[in-house]
């Protein structure tokens, strides 16, 4: 049997991806009390570098917004973001004219298309106690055929999505099948759509001193395990430690023992699209002409405008879990 670890590296901020994704991004923040406005004190953003703030400073990071944490309003074109909320809450708001507030391990699911703009701040709902907030982003790009679909908002609430509880493990499957258990429908026009893609997106966590099987896929799909929480674990004589990214061979299980710390992963997994990435910025196209399109585009139109009153807008405090479509829908969890 070849060895199916292909290769390891260790993490940066953001992730480096495999085709199909472009990127990921893991945020673990341990916000502090909030303001009573959904910031923080005002006397804890002196000396941060407001409005780009990527400095793990007390454990927390402001990223673009000024008084609320989080990233106002950006265009993006070409390609999907996935959201993964595991704690905290992120408030969406977009061109669309949609809206949420998703979290404690919700999901959502954007087609960006012929494009959209979209902010996603984290309002720090709690005044009484820390607001820690864990989330994944992923890009998942699309094919030069999809580029210019109509945008897309879905919402995976955490109740609806297949949680497979194992012996030693707990899998929780956003994309893909997981030993047939098949995640929510993603959005229409994403490369996930197709099963022969077989695209799969799944957070795990193992017991630790235990043993795992990472069920085999086709040949042709490219598979990334991101090792983000534990010790370090094994895969025969090869150890690998935390933070670090794992290139595996998709065409056999893969089998690992989990060191003396419970061990948590996203895997990311896809057969490639293949085709040229031409990136700047919010955008993904094939070429760089297409690049200069979709800036000037957005110049023109602003992919539909701001209808909201704030570039960093975040909604009414006292609001739970919702989402809001562009139809006009809203549903309240």
């Amino acid at each position: 049997m070849n060895d199916p670890v292909l290769q390891t590296y260790p993490l940066g901020f953001p992730w480096q991806t495999q085709d199909p994704f472009l990127f990921c991004v893991y945020h673990l923040d341990h916000y502090p009390k909030g303001n009573g406005e959904m910031g923080p004190d005002s006397k804890l953003l002196e000396g941060r570098n407001i409005g780009n703030d990527f400095t793990l400073k007390d454990g927390w990071r402001m990223y673009h917004g000024s008084t609320i944490p989080g990233f106002p309003y950006h265009p993006h074109r070409g390609f999907e973001t996935i959201t993964i909320v595991n704690k905290g809450f992120c408030d969406h708001s977009d061109s669309l004219g949609a809206a949420g507030r998703f979290g404690e391990g919700d999901v959502q699911w954007m087609t960006a298309g012929r494009g959209v703009q979209h902010s996603e701040m984290f309002p720090l709902l709690h005044d009484d106690k820390e607001n820690t907030l864990e989330l994944f982003q992923i890009w998942l790009n699309l094919p030069k055929a999809d580029k210019f679909v109509d945008p897309y908002f879905k919402m995976l609430w955490h109740e609806d999505i297949p949680v497979v509880q194992e012996e030693n493990a707990i899998v929780k499957v956003i994309a893909g099948n997981y030993k047939g258990n098949q995640a929510n429908h993603p959005a229409p026009d994403s490369w996930a759509a197709k099963k022969e893609n077989e695209v799969a997106i799944w957070n795990l966590h193992v017991d630790a001193e235990t043993m795992f099987t990472l069920p085999k896929a086709g040949a042709a799909v490219s598979r990334t395990l991101y090792f983000y929480e534990g010790s370090e674990i094994h895969f025969g004589d090869k150890k690998v430690n935390r933070s670090f990214g794992i290139v595996l061979d998709a065409s056999q299980d893969i089998v690992f023992k989990v060191g003396k710390q419970p061990a948590h992963f996203l895997m990311l997994q896809g057969k490639p699209i293949a085709e040229p990435v031409a990136k700047y910025g919010p955008f993904v196209m094939n070429t760089d002409e297409e690049i200069q399109q979709a800036m000037d585009e957005y110049r023109l139109t602003q992919f539909g405008g701001w209808p909201w009153p704030h570039p960093d807008h975040v909604h009414e405090k006292e609001k739970g879990r919702f989402a809001k479509y562009p139809d006009g829908k809203i549903i309240i969890k």
